[in-house]
């Protein structure tokens, strides 16, 4: 795919994408959605990434969408998408749940800004470094609109119901650093931090896990969520650890422990998982 929106990089088992449209304040786009899925896609099929950082290029990470089409920026049918209300899929949606589906881990670097989309896409993702000086506003009500992006689902259980309604009726504005404590970002730094230490998040994931023990715990912490007592976790954590025991990953975890060397797994997140998985589709289970 020719990337004209974003920017993407491997290296040493880390995925980089950057949301590239810095004259707009990396605005939120139709092509920018179409490259993410794609990027987010061949990160998760691709045995030579381990985790993935997004981030955006220049002082903002995502202004949200692009406004430049004035008052008929979210009517759908005014842009000639005549799919009706059953079948319209919002853009920001569906980068959240190809998030959400990756088998790699996701990391936010919010070097800058986060509105909107901006900030909803970062929610499925596994960890968030954010700039204390980056503005975040899930500004929904005050564009006449509703939160999107799944973020209805996934804001409330990250920062609890009471934070969640606070921030998402009042359509505030706030800086990161005055939210520190809210749950929202697991780290909250100056903003020459953001991306390094992004990157060393995700390089000590690289370095000491296996792929598969990663996208399955992923799995299990997302997927628990929804379960409705300890007895369902005890099933599948049991069924889990059967299963990965048996693997060529354990015995190397193990043996690379006892030996005080680093390990070499060599399990694939895309080929070696598990004949149950993705169990929360497949009623067998």
């Amino acid at each position: 795919m020719n990337l004209e929106h974003t920017k993407y990089q491997v290296d040493a088992g880390v995925a980089l994408i950057t949301l590239s449209r810095p004259d707009r304040m990396n605005a939120f786009t139709g092509k920018m959605m179409e490259e993410m899925l794609h990027l987010l896609s061949e990160a998760s099929r691709d045995d030579a990434v381990r985790a993935v950082v997004v981030t955006g290029a220049g002082k903002a990470f995502c202004a949200g969408a692009d406004l430049g089409g004035g008052g008929k920026t979210f009517d759908s049918t005014a842009v000639g998408k005549e799919v009706g209300l059953s079948g319209h899929r919002d853009g920001g949606g569906r980068v959240t749940l190809e998030i959400f589906a990756c088998r790699k881990p996701v990391i936010a670097a919010i070097n800058g800004s986060a509105v909107g989309v901006g900030i909803t896409m970062t929610l499925p993702m596994d960890i968030r470094v954010v700039s204390r000086e980056a503005k975040i506003g899930f500004v929904f009500a005050r564009r006449g609109i509703v939160p999107e992006a799944c973020s209805s689902w996934f804001l409330p259980r990250i920062v609890g119901i009471a934070k969640a309604t606070e921030w998402c009726l009042t359509g505030r504005v706030f800086r990161a650093g005055d939210e520190a404590a809210s749950g929202l970002f697991n780290y909250v730094v100056e903003p020459d931090r953001v991306l390094p230490k992004a990157m060393e998040l995700a390089r000590e994931i690289a370095d000491n896990t296996s792929a598969v023990s990663v996208a399955l715990s992923r799995a299990l912490l997302w997927h628990g969520l929804g379960l409705a007592d300890p007895q369902q976790a005890h099933l599948l954590d049991s069924k889990c650890i059967f299963w990965t025991g048996q693997g060529a990953d354990a015995y190397e975890g193990v043996q690379s422990f006892l030996e005080k060397r680093p390990p070499k797994f060599a399990m694939s997140a895309w080929s070696d998982m598990p004949e149950f998985y993705p169990w929360w589709i497949e009623p067998k289970v």
